[in-house]
């Protein structure tokens, strides 16, 4: 994706390296992963679990309780990672490069994976796109067909709208950290441990996600349990839930090990995957079939 771009560069970084550290054997690299997916799902209930906490009052209180333990968990994964990866420099530069986490070629990392993104929510967006027509005209004629006016109404509406999603504890969850710790444990963490144990580099693509729907098998014991569906409604509602988690997982990975720099740097740049994944619970799920409505 980016120029000089080739997925065999970061095999070569895993094998540089390799050859100042030993590497990793494939299966430590395996239960490794395991091991990160667990904890980043079994981390969320400890704090009723293990710590005896009370339960939470509220909604908000509830989630900001995740939010600590899946940034504990990213922290912890991060640090694991780093001791076993057979690292060469402790810098901060070099620390991060092995993460992905990098600020050259940024526009890159966010225009191409966002646009090749949005070709898949080609329906969804024309459906958005004719809404917003048809409510930016529904505010003109509420503002008499004054230009003024109906600028006025559209923006009152637009910083009201931002102003819903910054207080919406479901909008922060959904936009930043749940894409930020997935991203830095399932991708940051585990593609590298997977590259020095010797995965060929498009193996991981779609072996990695294989650890990410992992992550998502709690789901259905809250559907099954929290929210009173049948055995058989849960297991199709989870399964459909899998499969896309699986699929975006192996699109995440391909847009990690696309963006590799060089050999030095065994990941590739971890903000397009990132964004693919904001935009991706922006969009929800790819509209298949609208029904005719008279248009």
């Amino acid at each position: 994706m980016f120029p000089p771009s080739s997925a065999g560069l970061g095999q070569r970084g895993a094998a540089a390296m390799e050859a100042d550290g030993g590497g990793i054997s494939k299966s430590a690299a395996v239960a490794a992963c395991t091991a990160m997916a667990l904890f980043y799902v079994a981390i969320l209930y400890s704090p009723t679990l293990i710590l005896r906490l009370p339960p939470p009052t509220s909604f908000k209180s509830f989630m900001i309780r995740r939010f600590v333990c899946a940034a504990v968990s990213s922290v912890l994964s991060l640090v694991v990672s780093a001791l076993i990866l057979p690292i060469r420099s402790w810098e901060a530069s070099y620390l991060s490069g092995v993460y992905g986490i990098r600020l050259d070629h940024m526009w890159q990392a966010v225009v191409y994976p966002v646009t090749l993104t949005s070709l898949m929510y080609a329906g969804s967006l024309v459906l958005k796109s004719i809404a917003l027509l048809a409510s930016w005209k529904e505010q003109c004629n509420d503002g008499e067909g004054q230009p003024s006016n109906c600028t006025e109404n559209v923006l009152q509406r637009f910083i009201g709208k931002v102003f819903s999603i910054a207080s919406n504890v479901s909008a922060w969850r959904n936009y930043f950290v749940a894409p930020i710790t997935e991203e830095l444990v399932f991708r940051a963490c585990m593609m590298p441990l997977l590259l020095c144990g010797g995965f060929k580099t498009y193996s991981i693509i779609f072996f990695c996600p294989i650890f990410f729907s992992l992550a998502h098998l709690n789901h259905f014991f809250e559907v099954f349990t929290q929210q009173n569906h049948s055995l058989l409604k849960a297991s199709m509602v989870v399964g459909l839930q899998l499969a896309y988690t699986v699929i975006f997982g192996s699109y995440a990975s391909f847009l990690f090990v696309r963006t590799v720099m060089n050999a030095r740097v065994t990941a590739g740049h971890l903000i397009a995957p990132l964004v693919a994944h904001v935009f991706c619970n922006f969009m929800g799920l790819p509209v298949l079939y609208s029904p005719r409505n008279g248009m």
